[in-house]
């Protein structure tokens, strides 16, 4: 718990920000859900998070998270601050069960496990980020804001963009974030599919792994690009006939990836 303490977020930081940060009022104004079964480290996030304007729901267990971002409720609920080690349903599961659900929630995960494994594991199974515990306060309030800022960039900007692309046996239908192959819908995470859309709306185009994680994690991402040829590779066993000989999403040595 000190840990969590040490970089406190007051009312005097938020009022010293620059006026470059007024696009995060909209942001900070977002609803977070807090799962967390420790209850003085649930309250301290929560505490912090909603000083900094952020509307704050909090719970302490993963069934009861589930029952909150698939009820009534969910469309207000616009990112969510997830522990692992958690009572009946855990992390993971619940996680992994959201994105089988096709519930699009950006996922911060806060967990004591540090190693690589447990680190790709969690964005593996639909985290877009993974923040090691202990923590400072300041540090997750700017992932929570990072997070929400790359949510926002990557929905559709208009009603003018095409809202279908199709290309072989792939059909992507961008206001339904669906996509079926050979008419039969595939179960992709959110970054799989935010990945195929930005391949697909560019055909042929050779994206750096640098330039995928920018686009599709953010500038604010901290991590390598292990974590696009771990996605890369996910979405391939989903898409591709044939996974290690790809007709879609193609490996430019040297380069990084295309699509087509």
């Amino acid at each position: 718990m000190r840990a969590l303490l040490e970089s406190p977020v007051t009312s005097a930081t938020a009022s010293s920000r620059t006026a470059n940060n007024i696009s995060t009022k909209s942001v900070s104004a977002a609803h977070l859900l807090v799962v967390e079964d420790d209850t003085s480290i649930r309250e301290t996030v929560k505490e912090a998070l909603s000083a900094e304007g952020f509307e704050v729901s909090a719970c302490r267990d993963g069934n009861e998270a589930l029952a909150m971002l698939t009820g009534p409720q969910a469309d207000s609920i616009d990112a969510l601050v997830l522990d692992l080690m958690l009572p009946g349903m855990g992390g993971l599961d619940l996680c992994r069960k959201l994105r089988q659900l096709n519930n699009t929630t950006p996922i911060l995960v806060i967990s004591a496990r540090d190693s690589e494994t447990d680190r790709v594991l969690g964005l593996e199974v639909g985290a877009d980020d993974y923040l090691v515990k202990p923590f400072g306060l300041r540090e997750l309030v700017a992932r929570c804001r990072a997070l929400l800022r790359r949510s926002q960039r990557i929905r559709p900007e208009s009603t003018d963009r095409v809202d279908i692309i199709e290309h072989a046996n792939l059909c992507l239908y961008c206001q339904e974030f669906r996509v079926t192959r050979d008419g039969e819908d595939l179960s992709l995470a959110p970054k799989e599919y935010k990945i195929l859309e930005l391949l697909m709306r560019n055909p042929k185009r050779v994206w750096s792994r640098d330039q995928l994680l920018e686009q599709i994690w953010g500038i604010d991402f901290v991590g390598d690009t292990k974590t696009v040829d771990v996605h890369i590779r996910w979405l391939r066993e989903k898409i591709e006939t044939t996974p290690s000989s790809p007709d879609h999403i193609r490996t430019v040595r040297g380069f990084g990836y295309r699509f087509g």
